[in-house]
């Protein structure tokens, strides 16, 4: 059994609904936040249903300015104490960087990167009074290098595959873990939302449970970093990365993005 707490942001879909799964399979609390209260209240039920948990549901817009510090006032007036800290929540989209709404590109780094930030920094000072404490964040392997096409969410992901790491060094005399997951292309919503499941870059996906098992795993023994879900293809291409002229990586990376006809 599992007495810990998680906090799972984007809870109602894709890795986070997993996480959310798996956790309560332990036999862990949730705290499930998105901003579809519908979809938090359905998997409440499924999870207390089938495992005897206690699930609590923040329905949230974490791209609006002031919401990660709502949702962290409004647990320590539940009484709650998080024990595992899980940033999932985030989207992409495509296009070129000055043809898209910059609106939905500021809404992404509010999310992607301010949101994850707030929470980060709010639940890690109680994490360090306690000094125990495992931190989650979902970035991805688009953090390793510029998105031609998705100028903006690579740009957000790689701000927090260096922000994890970071964190590592920072709280290494501690009890407290930082690890960054970082999947390839995923069975989940985010293709639909972004628009990249019409890209060659979306075929063949790797399943949303595959790749939320990776990352909860590589948190437990607390590992820094931890890849999932590439194809023999991609890890082919990321293994020469360092080697190869950044130019061709970026054209390659631009024709993996480009809309199909």
């Amino acid at each position: 059994m599992n007495n810990k707490v998680a906090l799972i942001t984007g809870a109602s879909s894709g890795i986070g609904k997993e996480m959310a799964h798996i956790h309560a399979e332990k036999g862990g609390d949730v705290i499930i936040v998105a901003r579809s209260e519908d979809k938090l209240n359905e998997l409440k039920k499924e999870l207390e249903s089938k495992h005897s948990i206690h699930v609590h549901v923040i329905a949230k817009d974490l791209t609006q300015s002031g919401a990660a510090k709502e949702v962290y006032e409004e647990i320590k007036t539940k009484g709650l104490e998080v024990d595992y800290l899980v940033n999932n929540a985030g989207f992409g989209g495509v296009g070129k960087f000055h043809e898209r709404n910059i609106e939905d590109d500021l809404n992404m780094i509010n999310l992607n990167v301010s949101a994850l930030t707030a929470l980060t920094h709010h639940f890690l000072q109680d994490f360090v009074k306690r000094n125990e404490g495992k931190i989650l964040n979902v970035s991805s392997t688009a953090s390793l290098l510029p998105g031609p096409l998705q100028a903006v969410y690579y740009a957000t992901k790689a701000f927090v595959t260096s922000f994890s790491n970071a964190l590592v060094e920072e709280l290494k005399d501690t009890h407290i873990t930082v690890t960054n997951l970082m999947p390839g292309a995923t069975e989940t919503d985010f293709g639909k939302v972004s628009g990249m499941d019409k890209t060659d870059l979306f075929t063949d996906l790797t399943s949303a449970r595959k790749v939320a098992e990776d990352g909860y795993n590589a948190m437990l023994k607390g590992k820094m970093d931890k890849i999932s879900g590439l194809k023999f293809g991609q890890r082919f291409m990321m293994a020469f990365l360092p080697v190869t002229p950044k130019k061709i990586v970026l054209s390659q990376i631009r024709k993996m993005q480009e809309l199909k006809s």
